[in-house]
């Protein structure tokens, strides 16, 4: 599998919220105002650090989702296809939800399997090599303690999704935003979901009949358990217990720089 697709088209509402509390550089605070966050330079812009990381884990054609006014990001990025990748760019017409944006890549994916994440996050290797390694349809399951060695607090962490594994040790389903009922209660290993999946081309049939949500958007959730309980797909649970860093606000601006500091980005 060479082929990863990157949700890079989101608004970034988050971002723009200013934080007093956090310092900023001048370039960061101003690029924290667009809420473009791939493009966020914490050393270089965060999307090179994504980049890289995905070609020393052996992907070679990246799909980049991004928004009608992302110009900038285009001409940035699309500076780097004479290197180790071959960068495209769908535009996502408007901010319908993640299905809707994994959707758009159908005709990049064609009937190769594919990896899909996030724009503002930086995963480890282990994560993005063993998806690459697995067959079929799989997912990225991080362990809690893993995750607490990055920069997502243990509150903050209570607000993800989590995967529960079936009898048969693949995905059965995700339960979005779980409830302090939910962890009291828990009988098995936490696994959390950070948006690292591989997909098949199947997922595009689960997204083409899922309905809006209650935020009016087309959740990749929803697509994930489409594909699962109607298509009877299987997806794979690859256990990682390393951190992701995760670039949601302002306040995790100055963390993740000092983080990627040593990383040496090789496009």
């Amino acid at each position: 599998m060479e082929k990863a697709v990157i949700l890079a088209a989101g608004r970034g509402s988050r971002m723009r919220q200013t934080q007093h509390s956090t310092t900023l550089t001048a370039s960061q605070a101003e690029l924290a105002r667009t809420g473009m966050k791939a493009m966020m330079p914490v050393g270089r812009p965060f999307i090179d650090y994504i980049l890289a990381s995905l070609a020393d884990a052996g992907f070679r054609q990246i799909c980049l989702i991004v928004g009608p006014d992302h110009d900038a990001m285009r001409r940035h990025c699309a500076g780097y296809t004479s290197g180790r990748l071959n960068i495209r760019f769908i535009v996502q017409p408007s901010a319908q939800g993640t299905a809707n944006a994994v959707a758009c890549a159908a005709p990049f994916v064609g009937d190769d399997p594919f990896l899909v994440i996030n724009a503002d996050n930086y995963y480890p290797a282990t994560a993005l090599t063993g998806l690459r390694q697995a067959s079929g349809a799989a997912v990225a399951a991080f362990h809690p303690a893993g995750l607490g060695q990055g920069n997502i607090s243990p509150e903050r962490l209570r607000h993800f999704a989590v995967l529960l594994p079936g009898l048969d040790g693949t995905l059965e389903r995700v339960v979005e935003k779980p409830n302090e009922a939910f962890f009291s209660n828990a009988t098995h290993p936490i696994l959390v979901s950070m948006n690292c999946w591989r997909f098949t081309p199947e997922i595009f049939a689960a997204c083409r009949s899922i309905p809006l949500s209650p935020r009016n958007e087309y959740e990749l959730t929803d697509a994930v358990t489409y594909a699962i309980h109607t298509l009877r797909e299987k997806f794979q649970i690859v256990k990682v217990n390393e951190p992701v860093l995760d670039l949601t606000s302002q306040s995790d601006i100055p963390e993740v720089t000092r983080r990627l500091a040593a990383y040496k980005v090789n496009l």
